[in-house]
């Protein structure tokens, strides 16, 4: 994965400072950031998105600056083709399961009368088996529909890069076990690049071809495992 990450950025409140100091080159298609909660892997991941902006440094995809603090570099978040997969997965509630993946390919989504078709979100109901719950909104959804509409919202913008930011932390230790196989094969199959952040070893297992061990805001360890996710799943 061409993804190039080295920045920089300090964090001062009446509590503590806190320093990101983070460099690393993304060498496979799945890149773990693995550590405990406060190490900083979230606040690396939305440097990525473009939603925190480092104090120096850059980032590069594909060998283009999705920010570099020396030449003024700082494309938007929307302008990076990268798709951001939050936490708690912050699907809009009064949209529902067809206009939470269809929100922003086009103007007049947040109509709940809208109903038309659209030929990418077809396919995206389809390929995560969400057709039958097309019309639910999301209070009527279980954990893992949930976070497939949100993979589907994700995905149907045809991103360069995935990013998740500890996909499985809400679910049950079964479905969580389920959705790390369904997650595995979507990506071999799509073969899309993905950062995953978590601080759960058994993510690691699933999907660490390289694992970036971040602590206190430095990596520590960053090391490629080739092979090893896949013969683990």
């Amino acid at each position: 994965m061409p993804l190039d990450v080295d920045v920089r950025k300090t964090f001062v409140s009446a509590e503590r400072r806190f320093t990101l100091d983070v460099a690393f080159t993304a060498t496979t298609q799945r890149v773990v950031l693995f550590g405990p909660s406060g190490a900083g892997k979230t606040l690396t991941l939305q440097a990525i998105a473009g939603l925190l902006r480092p104090d120096e440094g850059k980032i590069t995809l594909h060998g283009n600056a999705l920010f570099d603090s020396k030449l003024d570099v700082d494309l938007k978040p929307q302008a990076r083709k990268v798709a951001y997969l939050f936490q708690d997965y912050a699907l809009f509630p009064h949209l529902n399961v067809r206009q939470n993946i269809g929100f922003g390919l086009q103007r007049g989504w947040f109509n709940a009368r809208a109903r038309s078709g659209h030929a990418q979100i077809d396919y995206w109901l389809d390929a995560l088996e969400l057709r039958g719950v097309a019309g639910n909104y999301p209070a009527q959804l279980s954990g893992g529909q949930k976070q497939r509409v949100a993979l589907a919202r994700a995905l149907v913008a045809q991103p360069q890069l995935l990013l998740l930011d500890e996909p499985f932390s809400a679910l049950d230790s079964t479905l969580r076990q389920g959705m790390r196989l369904e997650l595995s094969e979507l990506q071999t199959r799509l073969d899309i690049p993905m950062v995953l952040i978590t601080h759960d070893p058994d993510d690691v297992a699933a999907f660490g071809d390289q694992v970036v061990q971040i602590s206190d805001g430095r990596v520590r360890e960053n090391q490629a495992f080739s092979g090893y996710a896949r013969s683990e799943t």
